[in-house]
Parts: structure tokens; sequence; C-alpha cells
């Protein structure tokens, strides 16, 4: 007997026939004599509507209330599922983030989890319940529903398994676990058996959309080994009820994986903006007085590479933000131009980030190299770069991004089996 934690997403739970089939899931892993906490989304699309509603509503809303708003959703998936699990036989209960309770800090709309106490749950199991979770909600120091963030039962899932100590933590999606690309782009791109936490997190905020980056970051914390799977196979097919090797990729610790790749897969994001600062004052504190502005001003500025003049009176700063937050780089940039002292700001949306990312990069030398050659060779001109231990990060223009993902996919061996 195991403590497994399972977690469906929207198209998961999309209407009653798929909410039935969730069901079966959960059964499966109940007749096996397991522990089973489930954690559920919206159903798809839901969550959408209600943001909408609220905007319509007023655009200028409460965050208290728009929170009140939108983990409404939730809520109505974890009744539902209930009612089902009932139906066929199986003792279950729903619970709404608040009454595990899930504590949270105050900040409304993208709140982070400060606590969870599973005794409650715990003591259910013991009596053979199934708790059904509402995800991406709990409850702040105010007292009031705080939502997590989008894809944040992703990181309610992973929490509620590291609170109760589970085995496992399952999250059930519409793809079969992660794959070595984007199978949209490379028809070739494999599913990989196992990927470390460390590689995982850098491919999810790279890009890849399987799983949110925090419940990534509280896996690898916590040590929650974390399988991505398909809720789309039959609940009953061979293979599917196999505790230790179900199909899918487990998320694991480094230490889990024998043989190790020297590239495990490649990661891409479109929309990204190319920000130019030209002749920039080269004194002590510059840095700080250009992005501590703009993080004030909530925007993620990603790629920075900087080049230094040759009397060391200048230099020159290039960064990349996401392609929706350039109109508002644009307005602080206004406001410190002359302050700091910068000549010429210059912009261009357009770009492309592609990934490289393994933990093999750590031992092989001329890993960039190859990715530099291969996209040359295609006639691919890179305006930015910037690596880590396990990763490599490319900008290039937009247009080029399948040729490119193509191109390192297939110089990495990715597409051999």
């Amino acid at each position: 007997m195991a403590r497994i934690v399972m977690k469906f997403g929207g198209t998961s739970v999309a209407d009653i026939a798929r909410i039935r089939v969730v069901a079966q899931h959960v059964k499966r892993e109940v007749d096996a004599g397991h522990e089973v906490a489930v954690v559920v989304s919206a159903m798809s699309g839901k969550t959408n509507e209600l943001v909408a509603w609220a905007r319509d509503a007023s655009p200028m809303h409460d965050a208290r209330e728009y929170d009140a708003v939108v983990a409404s959703g939730e809520q109505v998936t974890a009744g539902l599922l209930a009612i089902a699990l009932q139906h066929i036989g199986i003792d279950a209960r729903s619970w709404a983030g608040w009454q595990i309770p899930i504590r949270t800090d105050g900040a409304h709309g993208a709140a982070r989890i400060t606590e969870i106490d599973g005794s409650e749950l715990v003591r259910r199991f013991g009596i053979g319940q199934v708790a059904v979770i509402a995800g991406f909600q709990g409850i702040g120091p105010d007292n009031r529903i705080a939502t997590l963030g989008r894809g944040g039962s992703d990181t309610s899932a992973v929490a509620i398994a590291a609170a109760v100590k589970a085995d496992r933590c399952d999250i059930y999606t519409d793809v079969d676990g992660v794959y070595t690309t984007d199978p949209r782009i490379e028809p070739k791109a494999r599913r990989l058996n196992r990927v470390s936490f460390e590689e995982m997190l850098e491919l999810a905020s790279l890009g890849a959309k399987v799983l949110q980056v925090r419940s990534v970051e509280l896996a690898m914390v916590h040590k929650v080994r974390t399988f991505v799977r398909s809720s789309f196979e039959d609940p009953n097919a061979p293979g599917m009820g196999d505790f230790h090797n179900p199909p899918g990729t487990l998320i694991c610790d480094e230490d889990e994986i024998v043989e190790q790749q020297v590239v495990t897969g490649i990661a891409y994001a479109r929309d990204e903006a190319q920000i130019s600062l030209r002749r920039v004052s080269d004194r002590p504190g510059v840095a700080a007085g250009i992005f501590m502005p703009l993080a004030e001003a909530n925007i993620n500025v990603d790629m920075i590479v900087q080049n230094i003049s040759e009397d060391g009176s200048r230099t020159d700063m290039t960064f990349t933000v996401p392609a929706g937050d350039l109109d508002k780089v644009r307005v602080v940039l206004d406001q410190i131009q002359k302050d700091i002292g910068i000549d010429t700001v210059q912009s261009e949306s357009g770009m492309a980030k592609i990934s490289v990312v393994g933990m093999g990069m750590r031992s092989h030398a001329g890993v960039a190299a190859m990715a530099f050659k291969a996209l040359a060779d295609r006639g691919i001109n890179i305006r930015a770069i910037t690596t880590s231990e396990i990763k490599i990060s490319i900008l290039i223009d937009a247009a080029y991004t399948e040729l490119a993902v193509r191109t390192l996919h297939s110089v990495y061996g990715l597409d051999k089996q």
C-alpha cells in the first residue's frame, strides 16, 4: 500500500464524461489498496470565462473578490468528481483549499503557499476516504481565499504530496509525458522515461508547458517523485496500475537516473522582445538603476548581455522581456533614461528563445559550439546567448523558431532511439 496524490488538469475534467473517466483512474488506485488524494483544476475554459466576468464587472477589480470568483471553478470540479466517485462506490469527500487548510501569503492572484496542515487528510486516509481537493487556491493571512496564479493546481498537488508525505505525485494531463521537444514541431520527438528535477525546472521555465515552474521547484525542494501521465489513456490498460513504472515520465532526483544524456531536451519560447541600451554611462549602480524600476513594474527580464567600450566610460546593454511587456518597458525607460545616462533606447519584437538543456553538459565540452555551428549552417543569426551549468539559451528571429528547434534536436541525436 502507498500514498498517492493524483492531479487532473482542465482538459482531463472538461465535461461530465471526462470526469467519469477520471473517477475510473482514481478507482484503479483505490482498488490497488493505495491511500489517495486527488487535486483538480477547473473544467477546461472555465477559468478564462470567470476571469472575463470579473474584468467585465470592473477593469480595476478588488483582487480579493477576483480570487473569490476565479477559485469557484475548481470547487465545482471537486464536488462533481466526489459525486462521480460516490456513484461508483468510493467513499470520497470534496475539499476547498481553506478547509484543509492550505495557508498562503497575501499576494492575491499570485499567492505562494506558506504552510499546509495535512493531519486531517491523513486521518481520513486511515478510514479509507478519498480527498478530492480544489487546486489553485488556499487561504491568505486576511482569512480570505487566495489563488496561486495560472497553472497553480500543479503547485497545489506537489505541496499536498509533500505535506502528507506521499510516495508519489501523478500529474495527469492531455500529453503522456515529457518529450525531448514539442512533438508538434518535431514529429521525431521522443518521450523521456526520466528527467531530473533540475532539468525539468529549466525546461519548464524556458517554455515547456507541461508543468508550472513553481510546482517543479517544490518537488525538487521536498524530493517529491512526480509522474507526468495522460488521463486520456484507458484507465485499465495494461501497465496503468504499475506502481513503480507506469506509462509517463518520472521527474526525480538526479541520482535515480542511471544513463545521463548530454542533452535531454530542446525548449523554446516565442513572443520575446529585445531591448538594447546604447552608450550607457559605465559607473557603479547603473545596472541597479535600470533593472530595479523594471522589477518594481513587475516586468520579468530574462537574457542580459553587456559590452564595455574600449575606454571604459560607456557600455551597451541588451536584455529580453516578454513581447507583451514591451510598452511597459518603454514607459519605465523613458522615465529613467536621462538620469541614468542612456544615449539611445532600441527595441525589437518578433524574437524567440531556443534553449538546450541537459545535466550531461556539466562534463562535456563543445556542446555550445555544436549548437552555434548547426544554426550557422542553416543561416540562422544569433542575437544573444546566455548559459548556465545545464542550459544554453539562444535568441533568434522568431521566423526561424521551428527550423532551429528541429536542427538542434537532430544535431544532438535526440531523434534517435
